[in-house]
This record gives C-alpha cells, structure tokens and sequence, in this order.
C-alpha cells in the first residue's frame, strides 16, 4: 500500500472516529438490516493518549457467561477504536453486551427490531415532532455518524391519513408527493442533503422518512431516519383540565393490587402529576408510572398518567389520592378514595332469573289462592271424604241438624212443604248418612210442644229454617226464637238458613236473622239445585258437621221420637 494511500484510509478513521456521537443510554434499539454501532464512553480520550488501555467487548450468553467478541466472531462485525460496529445488525443480536478497559465497564442492552417489508420505516423507532400551523416548519437530512460512507441520501414522505408506507421509489409515490432529492457531490467533498423549509400546514403532516445509503466493503446499506409531524392549531394555548368526574371511590379488596388512572386535556409544557402522602413516597408499593401523551385532531394533547398501588393495606383506604394538572394561568385537580369492597352484588343474570322465578312462585300462589277461594266447598269435602273425619262422635249431640218449616201444608206453600218433609231427608239421610229431626216425622203431638222442641233444638247440632213468605206463623216462631236463642246467646248450635223464597221480599223478619253470615244462606233454585251433585247440596254439606257418608236408615225404619205410652 502507497503511502499516501495509507495516510488517507487513517484520516478516513480518525475523522469517522471523532464524528461518532457517544450514547450513554444502556437500552439501545436499532432496526434489522442496518448499520449500528456501540460506544465505550467516558474514557476515550485515554484510549487515544495510551494504547495499552485497550478496549474489550463481550457478549453475555443466555447460560448469563460471557463471551469476548473480535472480528472472528461474526463476519458483521467490526472493532475500531472505541466502537463496536454491526454491518449490519441483525435479529440475532439481541442481547446484552459490555465494553472493559481496565477496571471502567459500560453496560447495553440491544433490542434489534424486525423489518417490516412493506414499510420504509418502523413504529418503535419513530421521532415525534410537533409544528404550530404558518410557523416555520424544517427537515434536514443529516447522519454525521456515517458522513464519510454516505453516496446518497433520499426522503420521503408519507401521508398518513391514507395509511400508506410503502416506499418503492418506483410504484408507492406516484401521489404520495414523495421528495426523493437526490446527493449533489462536486468533487467528492461537497455533500448537501435534501431538506425541506416552509410555513407549517395541516397539509405537512405525515411521516417522513430519510434514508441513507452508504457503502461498506463494497456493499450497499441503508439507514433510515423517520419523523412523525403533527401539526397544531395556531395559538392553540388551552385552559388545563381533568376529564372525568372530579371524584372517584375505588372498592378494593386488602391485598390486591389496584391502578388508578387520570386523563387531562393539557398544553405541551403543562405540569400533570399525582399528589401522595409523604408516608407513600418512601412506599415501593405506591409507583407512579410516566406519562402517555397522544395529540388530537385540533392540536390539543391528552395525557394519560397511572398510579399503581400495589398490595393494598387498611392504610391505603379512606386516604385521597390527588391528580392535578396545571399551568401559570390554571389548575385543575381529580381525587380518588379507596373504600373496602362490599360484599359482591348478585349476579344480574342470578338476580333476573330470581325475580322471574319469584314473579312466577307469586303469580302461582295467587292463582292457587283464588283457585281455593272458588273452589274452597269442593276441597273441604274431598278433605272429609279422604280422612273420613266425624264431628259428631263425641259431642253428645242426637240429631245432625233441626229442620224449622212450615207445618200447615196449604196448596200455595206445598213446595217448600214437600222440600222439607221429603227432599232434605231423602238427600242428606239416604244419601250422606246425617240424622235429622222433622217435626211431622219425629214428634208425637199431645205431650209439651214447646218444651220438646227446645229440647230438640239443644240436642241438634244444625238448625235449617227453610224460608218461605208464610213461614212465620205461631209455631215457627217459637222454634226460630228459640233457635236463635241457641245460636246467638248461648252459641251451642248453627244456624243455616235456606230462602226458599228471597229473603228480601220479607218484611217481619227478626233484625237478628239479618246478621247470619251470607256464606250460611243458602237458595234454593229448583231443578238446578235438585241434582245431588248441584252446588246447593255441596254449600249444604260443608255447612253440615263433617260426618262419613253411611246411611243410617230407610224411611221404612223411620220411628218417632217421642212415643205415645
């Protein structure tokens, strides 16, 4: 190699040397196919005045040994002065690596970030820069780090509301209003990249891409630089605020882990905090987390900032933690309480399903009521016959029921003559076994009428007056009289009274027959309530004593009660 040829490729190194900018960040990311470098910082001014402090770069494995990496390593890889450079750097060298010299060691941690093939840029490399609308707006293309390799330099743009990114010079930018200006060289040495200089529009905003081509051992790679442009509102100054209700109460449970979250509406330098107890800050369970900003379509920022308590105990609850948000002109602040969780609700499809059931149950059980109601006679027979239950054994009583009626059989009272000499005892004697006492049947005449028939009366456990409009002579007097004595005084029999005639065509009535109860009146509607299965026969036997259903005679066997001597 000539000499001059030597001295050249030196100050190729030492002007490439003192050009690299020296990154103190230990988390590096850089993106799959391009150059990328790491610097030993801090010391290198000693590496250059002594050369026995060399610099030794290392790799930690996954097994967290270490391996020491030189240009057999890797083919991509190249080692010069204070740099570790990648050419270029892949997927698979993510990891960690640290550069020694002496005792002085630098840490990194390097996340290579995958290429998407249909995007000229990535999302997680992307440098946000905010524009006010007529102010002056500006792009310059410029990587001094690889000044002396660059051969081209191109930008685009891409607008972003058509969600666009596909930078194929050829084909993607035909209305893109894609820049691509090209590297103007005179001689070799002078280098003026593209750059973009006017008055800020909404128009200008979108991703900008500049990409770098630079040459390496006689190959070609490319370095890409992406600004996203948000353009705002002219004199978009706002009046900071909170979003939201100004409180909340958070239910929580001791021991959880609980995040409290605070949105504001806010200018760029406004300050957005949260306000702890001083016992909180020392507290590594209480952790703020840094803010997340996003822009709106009418150049306002909203910030979302966390407060996340871990681990919560008694102290935590009933304690206010405040988020503010100000500025010189304005303050706005939220608060937060956390309160024990109460016990937890019913579940709404349980709590549905529990008021349809409860609709249901009621509904049924009304339906069963009214149903019991209307059918309360029926049911309380079906109940005798099933336990053949028998009021009268032990009462001391002789007949079931005193028949009260008109004794004078005339032609115009024959039918109720005839209903209560023949048709009660055929139903309730031969039929459902009861014994009655009828005058004309049972009571010889000649000895004391009247004391007979109160004695019969006491002896009965039902007296039935059978109502007619000639009802009330002197003999049915004595016997109503003297039964309602029995019935409303003493209490010792019941009265049931059948209109054979409506009660309110009567008028000499005694006012205290008006107060039986209307479910112990019955009518009497001829050949509707001849059948045995009527509902007259029915309301009679549930007015009855309940007695088992075994005829006790036929009228053959008929005999008086009082006999003659």
């Amino acid at each position: 190699m000539h000499r001059g040829e030597l001295f050249l490729l030196l100050c190729v190194f030492a002007v490439r040397s003192a050009s690299r900018k020296c990154i103190f960040r230990p988390q590096r990311h850089a993106l799959e196919g391009e150059p990328f470098y790491l610097t030993h910082c801090g010391r290198a001014s000693a590496v250059h005045k002594n050369e026995t402090a060399a610099i030794r770069w290392f790799r930690v494995l996954a097994s967290n040994g270490y391996v020491e990496l030189n240009t057999e390593s890797s083919p991509r890889i190249t080692l010069w002065s204070h740099y570790l450079e990648f050419w270029p750097v892949e997927l698979e060298d993510n990891g960690t690596y640290f550069s020694l010299v002496g005792n002085d060691r630098r840490n990194w941690t390097l996340t290579v970030i995958k290429r998407n093939e249909h995007s000229c840029f990535s999302e997680e490399l992307l440098k946000n820069r905010y524009v006010e609308v007529k102010k002056s707006f500006g792009i310059k293309c410029k990587n001094s780090n690889y000044d002396e390799l660059i051969n081209n330099i191109s930008l685009y743009k891409i607008i972003r509301f058509r969600n666009v990114k596909d930078c194929n010079e050829n084909t993607a930018f035909t209305d893109l209003k894609c820049f691509n200006l090209p590297l103007k060289t005179q001689n070799c040495k002078e280098i003026k990249p593209p750059e973009i200089k006017k008055d800020a529009d909404f128009e200008d905003e979108g991703y900008y891409s500049c990409v770098f081509s630079v040459n390496h051992n006689g190959k070609q790679y490319n370095i890409t630089e992406t600004f996203n442009i948000t353009v705002t509102e002219e004199n978009s100054k706002i009046t900071p605020a909170i979003l939201g209700r100004k409180f909340d109460t958070v239910e929580v449970d001791l021991g959880e882990e609980v995040e409290l979250n605070c949105t504001a509406l806010l200018n760029k330098n406004d300050l957005f905090y949260w306000s702890v107890r001083k016992e909180d800050r020392s507290n590594p369970n209480v952790h703020e987390d840094t803010n997340m900003t996003t822009w709106t379509s009418e150049g306002k920022l909203h910030a979302f900032k966390k407060l996340r308590i871990r681990n919560v105990a008694e102290t935590n609850l009933n304690v206010l933690y405040n988020c503010t948000v100000t500025n010189e002109e304005a303050t706005d602040t939220k608060s937060f309480m956390l309160v024990r969780k109460k016990m937890a609700d019913i579940p709404s499809h349980v709590f549905a399903r529990g008021i349809i059931v409860a609709v249901f149950v009621s509904v049924a059980v009304v339906c069963v009521v009214i149903l019991c109601v209307i059918y309360k006679v029926d049911l309380v027979l079906f109940y005798r016959r099933l336990t053949e239950r028998d009021e009268t054994l032990t009462d001391g009583k002789t007949y079931d029921a005193f028949v009260s009626y008109l004794k004078a059989c005339h032609p115009e009272n024959g039918d109720e003559h005839t209903f209560a000499v023949e048709t009660l005892p055929r139903v309730l004697e031969k039929q459902f076994g009861y014994k009655l006492c009828i005058f004309e049947r049972d009571v010889v005449p000649g000895g004391a009428v009247i004391d007979e028939i109160q004695s019969l009366i006491e002896k009965s456990r039902r007296l039935i007056i059978v109502l007619s409009k000639s009802y009330l002579t002197n003999e049915t007097r004595l016997e109503l009289e003297s039964g309602l004595h029995e019935a409303l005084v003493e209490r010792k029999i019941k009265l049931i009274l059948i209109e054979f005639t409506p009660a309110g065509s009567f008028t000499v009535l005694p006012p205290s027959l008006k107060l039986l109860k209307p479910c112990r009146v019955l009518k009497w509607q001829a050949d509707k309530s001849l059948p045995y299965n009527s509902r007259f026969w029915k309301n009679l036997l549930y007015l009855m004593p309940a007695k088992a259903i075994k005829p006790w005679r036929d009228e053959s066997e008929a005999l008086p009660v009082l006999a003659t001597p």
